[in-house]
């Protein structure tokens, strides 16, 4: 009996013991304090740089159209195939007939009951308004047969080479279109550009466009359309390139690659490795010292030089001349960490 009791005291005292200890690694938790990070910075500097824009894009052919008449039935024959390459005025579709052969006999009585009209007019032997109403009439029918004609014959309206074909002859036209007709002999592409060179991009300047296919050859291209307005978004505007592609060997969809110089800007350049980027996505970011603390600012990448990158803030006025950029330990780092810094 004594035995049981002594082994019950020695478990309570235990209990006691664990209990004890657990408050006081709980008191020690909550006092613990994260140490501030030890950190190496660098003074932000503008540089002036002799600014080249690299910009990746897909061509496209500068005109694409799809055939698609404006009016309904059989297609009567198709006259291309894929591939065929076609001049402007070249017949593309004869759609069926029955539509235009009525309106030309109904144009051809109309013409002639407006010849007798003409003529008793002159005599006085009908009205003016009798004679409005024929002419009208005829009139009409003439902007009619003009528009079946170019529907029911359809023709290319510019040179190019047919890249894609939906129906064969015979079939029941729905609205969808016939023929494709894409320009390959001129291209032309879209290239998104950051909006803190809105002021030096302009109509008329010259691009080179180089693609991986052909590495050692740059085709030459000119800003024809600089869009008026930024992506709230992405904080970029748009540019439209004409690319003149008289040997063909670019083609469209092709993934290229855009080569613009904007002259010399004012830039911030920093250590390639002080650039991080966000886990799972392409989002680029630097640490700045805020007073102490940790800032995280959002960039994108400018031009590299080596093992230096120019970065432009996502923000405009996020990070400027002056501020402290954290080059080194900032990989440890979360927005707010306070910062010690060991040296610059």
């Amino acid at each position: 009996m004594n035995k049981a009791i002594r082994t019950v005291t020695i478990i309570a005292a235990v209990a006691s013991l664990v209990a004890c200890g657990g408050k006081g690694g709980d008191n020690a938790a909550t006092t613990t304090k994260k140490e501030a990070e030890k950190v190496k910075v660098q003074t932000l500097e503008n540089e002036r740089i002799a600014k080249t824009l690299e910009l990746s894009s897909t061509l496209e052919g500068y005109e694409t159209m799809n055939i698609s008449p404006s009016i309904t039935g059989h297609i009567e024959h198709i006259y291309v195939e894929v591939g065929s390459r076609v001049q402007r005025g070249t017949m593309l579709v004869r759609m069926d007939q029955t539509q235009l052969n009525t309106t030309r006999i109904n144009l051809a009585s109309t013409k002639t009951e407006l010849e007798r009209v003409t003529a008793l007019k002159a005599s006085g032997s009908v009205s003016q308004q009798v004679y409005d109403q024929t002419k009208a009439g005829y009139d009409q029918l003439v902007e009619t047969e003009r528009f079946q004609n170019e529907n029911t014959f359809v023709k290319a309206q510019f040179a190019g080479v047919i890249s894609a074909k939906n129906y064969e002859d015979g079939e029941m036209y729905t609205g969808a279109p016939i023929l494709t007709l894409t320009q390959i002999s001129r291209l032309k592409a879209i290239i998104n550009i950051p909006e803190s060179y809105f002021p030096m991009v302009k109509q008329g300047m010259k691009v080179d466009v180089v693609s991986d296919i052909y590495p050692d050859e740059v085709f030459p291209a000119t800003i024809e359309i600089v869009y008026p307005t930024i992506d709230p978004q992405s904080h970029t505007f748009q540019a439209k390139l004409n690319i003149p592609n008289n040997g063909e060997k670019i083609r469209p969809g092709m993934y290229v690659r855009t080569r613009l110089a904007v002259g010399e800007v004012d830039a911030i350049v920093v250590p390639y490795q002080s650039v991080l980027k966000l886990t799972g996505s392409n989002d680029r970011y630097v640490f700045v010292n805020d007073g102490g603390q940790a800032r995280r600012v959002a960039v994108t990448l400018g031009q590299r030089f080596d093992d230096r990158i120019e970065i432009i803030p996502v923000e405009a006025n996020a990070m400027k001349a002056g501020d402290q950029l954290v080059i080194t330990g900032q990989a440890r780092l979360v927005d707010g960490d306070k910062l010690e810094i060991v040296g610059n």
